[in-house]
């Protein structure tokens, strides 16, 4: 059915039985956002040294720039859909589609990179099992394909699932990084823009970069259908989890670099096991590698999560077909969550000649460039909503922010998002020819 602001509110599988409180919200949020950045994004930042850590400055203070709109805009219209639900009751249905698409975009081929991380950290323990691209590849739709199956069942199992993964992740995650910190060489830190570009040109490169591991921030806005007191549970959550997030991720990456030499970093698949080897051994990288596939399936188990919620919004309304609107037995919006397997498996099969690093890089920004998109248009719907409550300077910044972000991109991955958003088009001039969904489809 539709809630009094006519956006879909379908993401529960009932009123009273609403599976989310704020420790699930909060450790969707984390898990979606400590996910494959903090393992990975060392090594594709490594060619700009030290100087990468004015892109993680930049991208923590937009991340909470975002993390607050995100909150104004959940109490505001606490409903289904998160960033799409907010641009279409601000800008109608084609502004809101056109989010929708994006979204729906950065979240399948998110989960192809995030995969793609797994599989490096698997490979870390177990060598021969990534020893080629297909064997690589093969582990990656493995962990993509379980963590579909788990969402299959239904959002309460997914749910507890993700509370878990979440605690394995972020406790270690927190633990290395304090202790790592007295083993850091700074020597490592010099020269500190190693890249030849100016510092500027540094920090727009890295920002995008960056913004992947904080990525996940509004994921608490998306089923805000399926979450208990939502106006209360969804700010405390998009704050809270951005924030341990995004502490525990800017103070791991940063004595990663500090521990592993440069011209060794930009061509490891599992830096941080690299890191740790080097402080305590062997074994040590196994432990870490070990963190780094449990924290990339809490990951992709996420965004499943709202991959599903995504499209099942957008189908409510009538802006994606119809059979994304359909809930199982389990309440699951099961074709949604199957067709976004579905394309995650086949960028990942197009790309697998790629070595991990550069296919990891490569995913990572058209993902990053779709998700930006409707970050700004949330940010932007907050200010024509006349920003009752406050918050209209906060998210002029946090559009202003985005922007900058999406500049950093570079022509190759902003070429393929934008070849993926126009092919929407045709599906948006098809739905709006047909006639209008009845209530509760």
């Amino acid at each position: 059915m539709t809630n009094p602001l006519g956006v879909s509110d379908r993401a529960a599988p009932g009123a009273a039985g609403k599976p989310l409180g704020l420790w699930m919200a909060t450790a969707l949020v984390v898990g979606s956002m400590i996910g494959s950045g903090v393992f990975m994004l060392p090594a594709a930042l490594a060619p700009y040294g030290a100087a990468s850590l004015t892109g993680w400055a930049i991208a923590l203070c937009g991340a909470l720039l975002l993390a607050a709109t995100f909150a104004k805009l959940a109490v505001h219209w606490p409903c289904t859909g998160g960033p799409y639900a907010y641009v279409r009751r601000s800008f109608g249905d084609a502004a809101g589609f056109g989010i929708a698409w994006s979204y729906w975009i950065s979240i399948w081929s998110g989960m192809a990179a995030i995969a793609v991380a797994f599989a490096g950290s698997i490979g870390a323990i177990f060598p021969a099992l990534t020893a080629t691209p297909v064997r690589a590849a093969a582990c990656a739709l493995l962990a993509l394909w379980t963590c579909s199956v788990v969402n299959l069942i239904g959002l309460r199992q997914a749910g507890r699932l993700q509370v878990l993964v979440t605690a394995l992740k972020l406790l270690p995650l927190l633990l290395f990084g304090i202790v790592a910190l007295w083993f850091v060489d700074a020597g490592h830190y010099v020269p500190f823009n190693p890249s030849g570009k100016t510092l500027p040109q540094v920090a727009q490169v890295t920002v995008i970069l960056t913004m992947w591991a904080l990525c996940g921030l509004e994921v608490a806005t998306v089923p805000a259908g399926a979450i208990r007191d939502p106006e209360r549970t969804i700010p405390r959550a998009t704050l809270l989890g951005t924030l341990l997030a995004g502490i525990a991720t800017i103070l791991a990456c940063t004595v990663v670099i500090g521990l592993v030499p440069t011209e060794v970093l930009q061509d490891s698949g599992a830096p941080m096991a690299d890191a740790a080897s080097r402080i305590w051994g062997p074994g040590a990288a196994i432990g870490i590698a070990a963190l780094a596939a449990v924290s990339t399936f809490g990951a992709i188990n996420g965004w499943m999560m709202v991959c599903g919620q995504v499209s099942l919004a957008a189908a409510g309304d009538g802006l994606f077909p119809r059979r994304f609107a359909r809930l199982d037995r389990n309440g699951t919006p099961a074709f949604g969550i199957l067709v976004g397997s579905v394309l995650a498996t086949l960028l990942v099969i197009a790309s697998y000649s790629r070595s991990l690093v550069e296919l990891f890089t490569f995913i990572l920004l058209i993902s990053t460039s779709a998700i930006l998109l409707p970050y700004a248009a949330s940010s932007a719907a907050w200010l024509r909503s006349g920003g009752r409550n406050g918050g209209r300077a906060v998210a002029l910044l946090a559009l202003l922010y985005s922007l900058f972000a999406l500049s950093g991109a570079g022509a190759e991955a902003l070429g393929w998002g934008a070849v993926l958003l126009l092919a929407g088009a045709p599906v948006y001039v098809w739905m709006k020819r047909r006639p209008a969904p009845a209530s509760g489809v």
